[in-house]
C-alpha cells in the first residue's frame, strides 16, 4: 500500500508486530527485498537492502542487530560483514556499502520511502 505522509510517498511495509523486537524480517516490495529492523532495545527502526553485497545472498534481515560505540549496525549471518543501520557503510574495513532507506512508524504500521 502507498500514501502519502507529510508530502513524502511513503510505502506500508508490514505491521509492527509482525518484525520481532531487536531483530528483523524481510519484505518484498515489487521485485525488491527489504529487510526491516526493530530495534526495540533502543526504541528506532530502520530498513535497508536484503541482499549482503559480500556474497549476493538475501540474509541480512535474518542478522545479527547491535551497535558498535553509538553507530546501530546489522551483521551478515554468514560472514559477520557489518554495516551501519545508519549509513550503509561496511563496518568491517572492507569497501562494501548497502542500500538503506527512511523509516516511518505511523499507527501500528511501518512505512519506508522508496526511490
Amino acid at each position: 500500500m502507498k500514501t502519502v505522509l507529510e508530502d513524502v510517498l511513503w510505502v506500508e511495509l508490514c505491521r509492527t508486530e509482525d518484525v520481532p523486537q531487536n531483530g528483523g524480517a524481510c519484505v518484498k516490495v515489487g521485485e525488491q527485498q527489504i529487510a526491516i529492523f526493530n530495534f526495540s532495545s533502543q526504541g528506532k527502526w530502520y530498513a535497508t537492502q536484503n541482499l549482503c553485497p559480500h556474497k549476493f545472498q538475501m540474509v541480512l534481515s535474518r542478522g545479527i542487530i547491535g551497535t558498535s560505540g553509538e553507530e546501530p549496525k546489522v551483521a551478515c549471518p554468514f560472514h559477520k560483514k557489518t554495516f551501519s543501520l545508519h549509513t550503509g557503510e561496511c563496518m568491517s574495513g572492507e569497501d562494501y556499502k548497502i542500500k538503506v532507506y527512511p523509516v516511518k512508524v505511523e499507527n501500528g504500521s511501518v512505512y519506508i520511502e522508496l526511490d
